[in-house]
């Protein structure tokens, strides 16, 4: 049983867990992952942690890399610091995307005997077996995140073959998904049709 690997050093320190999504469009419309995530509370509380905290600053930052963490940076420096017993997150995905910062998590949490927690099982990082599972974790959530761009650089690609790809909107225009439309807003047709009327009777663009 995995819940064999927790033992009273674990459970005299507290236990934290971390709250994730990649973008603020995820943070304001995918609601229901949040949920689930802040669900790992009660996991941990079952697990015997009396205390347990949630990191949540990271809510919209990208965990592939270049994207500063405040979040991460605390929660793996508390780890160093000796006081934390589990670190937990729904997913392993939710902590890295990218070999470095994964690889500095689970070498601290070796050194400082601090468990990996996710909803399915607990790896203790100070057992050989436990820690090739995390490393593999690590690497196939690097390959998976680079898959995910290929593909997206593939569609982008394609809708751009089809004339359909639409990055900025042109003055006096709006996105409305993958089309355009014009701007709403009176005043900026008014100055629109000012700016093609003054063409029109200037004749070029440099005398307007």
């Amino acid at each position: 049983m995995s819940a064999e690997k927790i033992g009273p050093q674990h459970r005299a320190r507290k236990a934290v867990f971390s709250v994730r999504q990649s973008s603020v469009q995820q943070v304001q419309h995918n609601r229901e992952s949040q949920a689930l995530q802040y669900a790992m509370r009660e996991r941990l509380v079952g697990l015997g942690f009396t205390e347990v905290e949630v990191i949540d600053e990271d809510l919209g930052c990208s965990a592939a890399g270049g994207t500063p963490r405040a979040g991460f940076e605390r929660m793996v420096a508390e780890v160093c610091l000796g006081k934390v017993g589990a670190v937990a997150a729904r997913e392993v995905s939710r902590f890295a995307r990218n070999s470095r910062d994964w690889q500095q998590l689970v070498e601290m949490c070796r050194v400082v005997d601090t468990l990996l927690v996710d909803q399915k099982t607990i790896d203790a990082p100070r057992l050989g077996n436990d820690r090739l599972l995390l490393g593999l974790k690590g690497s196939l959530n690097e390959y998976e995140l680079d898959l995910l761009r290929q593909r997206s650089l593939a569609a982008r690609y394609e809708k751009a073959r089809r004339g359909e790809l639409v990055v900025a909107a042109p003055v006096g225009f709006i996105k409305a998904g993958d089309r355009l439309e014009i701007d709403p807003d009176r005043r900026v047709q008014a100055a629109i049709r000012l700016g093609i009327d003054k063409v029109a009777e200037l004749g070029s663009v440099r005398q307007a």
